[in-house]
This record gives structure tokens, sequence and C-alpha cells, in this order.
């Protein structure tokens, strides 16, 4: 009698149970698990980034409107007592043309008529600029000084020195005959740095570029006030594109 021995039938190796489809399934998901975590630090960089780019943008535009109004205001101001003043150079300088207040041809000094026109100009300006803490959205504020083409041959260094005298004469006039003189000098900004500061171009900023007449050259011996404002610094710049180089 033969016996048949039959050969047990290979058993079919369960997919669940495979060692290396395990494994292939485990990277898969950790690497959707990475690809989400790093979605979402991405966003919240851009997001981190978008908020700081819009912060600098509004204090941007808090400072165009707070010169612009103080300009505007001075202006106002000024007009109301027949002081006519001008705004210049994309609404940054308030100009004070040779009709309101100027300078005898070679000299920095006030003349005695105009000082009254010179200190209601000073305290409408110290006015206007403490007004709503204007001055927390300025950098500067530039009295500048300036001269026709005249050779100025009675000052050592010429031209620049008679400018500079001009705005040092009416800043001191400020500060020392003003009723708003001791706060006008201590104004500071937001660095703590004085608010005020003067400087003299000569005759390079003319606003009458051919001096053929004595009206035109008057027009030239002026003062102009430039008012910068607060811009964020190299720092802040960075700080804002920091998220995404993976800075805090």
């Amino acid at each position: 009698m033969s016996l048949f021995l039959l050969s047990p039938r290979p058993a079919v190796a369960n997919e669940a149970d495979n060692p290396y489809w395990m494994s292939f399934s485990d990277i898969m998901a950790g690497l959707l698990v990475i690809f989400i975590i790093v979605c979402a630090t991405l966003l919240l960089r851009l997001t981190q980034m978008e908020d700081k780019v819009s912060k600098n943008i509004e204090e941007l535009k808090q400072s165009s409107k707070a010169r612009s109004d103080i300009l505007n205001e001075v202006v106002r101001e000024l007009e109301e007592q027949g002081i006519n003043v001008e705004i210049s150079d994309n609404e940054s300088v308030l100009r004070i043309p040779e009709q309101a207040f100027h300078f005898s041809t070679g000299s920095y000094i006030i003349n005695p008529e105009l000082r009254e026109t010179a200190e209601r100009i000073g305290k409408a300006l110290y006015d206007s600029i403490t007004k709503e803490d204007r001055w927390e959205h300025l950098d500067t504020v530039f009295v500048e000084g300036h001269t026709d083409s005249r050779s100025a041959r009675s000052y050592r260094m010429g031209n620049w020195e008679l400018s500079a005298l001009r705005a040092v004469s009416l800043w001191k006039f400020w500060i020392e005959q003003t009723s708003c003189g001791a706060q006008l000098k201590e104004l500071r900004n937001r660095q703590g740095l004085l608010l005020f500061s003067v400087s003299g171009y000569s005759a390079t900023r003319r606003v009458a570029e051919v001096e053929d007449t004595e009206e035109a050259m008057r027009k030239n011996r002026r003062i102009d006030i430039r008012f910068t404002t607060r811009q964020p610094s190299i720092m802040e710049l960075q700080k804002v594109s920091a998220p995404m180089h993976g800075g805090q």
C-alpha cells in the first residue's frame, strides 16, 4: 500500500505582515508629517513678515501725514496773521518767501521790523509740532540758510558762512527771544536726539535760478524749514525679512 505524502501548500504571505511594506508606509507617513510642519512654519513666518511690513508701512503713512499736517497747519495759522509762507519740495519744506521775511544783502542780522514776523513763525512751528505729539514722527527739522550768488567777501568762508549764520541767527532768535524758546530748544525726536538743526547752502539751492534783478536775489536770501520724518532703519528692515531666513 503506497502512501502519498502531500507537501503543505506554501502559505501566502499577508501584505500587512510584510516588514518591507510597513517600512515604506512609515516613511511616506513621516514625509507627509514633515511636509505639513514645513508648510505650517512657512505660513507662520510669512504671516509674521506681512505683519511687520504692514506695521512699517503704516508708520511711514503716519509720519507722512504728521508732516503734512504740521506744514498745512502752520501755513493756515500764519496766513490768518497776514504772513504768507509756502510749502515746497514735495510737501517737506516750509519756505519763507522774501515778502514775509528776508535778510539784507550780505547780512545775517534780523531786521528790527521783521522780528515780530520771525517770532510768530517760531511760535506757529512750536505749537504745530507739539500738537498731538507729532514730534514723535519727525527725525530732524532743519533751519536752512541761503544766499544769492553774489560773493560774500567780508566773510572768511564766503557765502557758505553767511548762509549758515542766517540759519543760526533765526534759530538763536527763536530760542532766546520768544515765549516758547526754552521748550523749542529742548524738543527731541523718538531717539532722544535734539529735533532742530541748522545748515547753510550758500547759493546752491536757488529759488530764482537767474539772478538778473534785485527781486530775484531777494528770493534767494531766505530761510527754508525742512522736515525729515522718521524712516525704518536698516536693522528694522532686516527684522522684517528675518522670518523668511529662520530668524525671530
